[in-house]
């Protein structure tokens, strides 16, 4: 098997272990969609504007992502994939609840350091006005975007190959696509008073 088959067979079985273990609730679908779509503005304004993309990305995209993770998906024992929520907190190959947290923590409390330190010791022109406020709100949130998928990355070179790690960082940044693929009759399924996906043992 060729390099390139053996990267998209991982990115394939990534993608649906993701896909089963972790969105079963389809409120956590739709705002996945609700997440992916807005994480394709982002991407477009990436071009055009860094600073919005990432204020985007962060306060409509990942807020709404992970608020289906944490209050909806649920927390139980999953008969479908036999398997423990704890089971699958620890093989999650991504960022599991205790990573999220963390992340996410690190997210909230970043504008605070511009609030202390408007350069950022150097490294921004400081802001004068609430709009260069969110501006380099913006540059925070993408930098940390940026350095938490590289940093997850690289932990997986480590822990284990460079191919899961590159397979992984590319399974994020095209997650937006697959997931209004995946995901674009939740919304419907939701509206008839489907909470959770129909599921058959594999």
């Amino acid at each position: 098997m060729s390099v390139i088959s053996e990267f998209f067979r991982q990115l394939q079985i990534q993608r649906w272990d993701d896909h089963r273990y972790y969105h079963h609730s389809r409120i956590n679908q739709t705002l996945h969609l609700v997440s992916a779509i807005s994480f394709v503005c982002a991407y477009a304004w990436l071009f055009k504007d860094p600073a919005t993309a990432a204020l985007i990305a962060w306060l409509i995209s990942m807020t709404s992502r992970q608020a289906g993770h944490f209050f909806f998906e649920p927390k139980g024992y999953d008969e479908v994939n036999q398997a423990t929520h704890e089971y699958k907190e620890d093989i999650k190959v991504g960022y599991n609840l205790k990573r999220k947290v963390v992340l996410m923590v690190i997210w909230a409390l970043s504008p605070l350091v511009l609030m202390v330190e408007p350069s950022l010791f150097g490294l921004l022109e400081p802001h004068t006005n609430s709009q260069g406020f969110l501006h380099n709100t913006g540059l925070i949130w993408l930098a940390i975007g940026v350095g938490g998928l590289l940093l997850r990355t690289i932990h997986l070179f480590f822990i284990k190959d460079v191919m899961s790690g590159l397979v992984w960082m590319s399974k994020i940044l095209t997650d937006p696509f697959h997931d209004i693929k995946l995901y674009y009759k939740a919304p419907f399924a939701l509206m008839r008073g489907e909470l959770i996906e129909p599921r058959k043992a594999h």
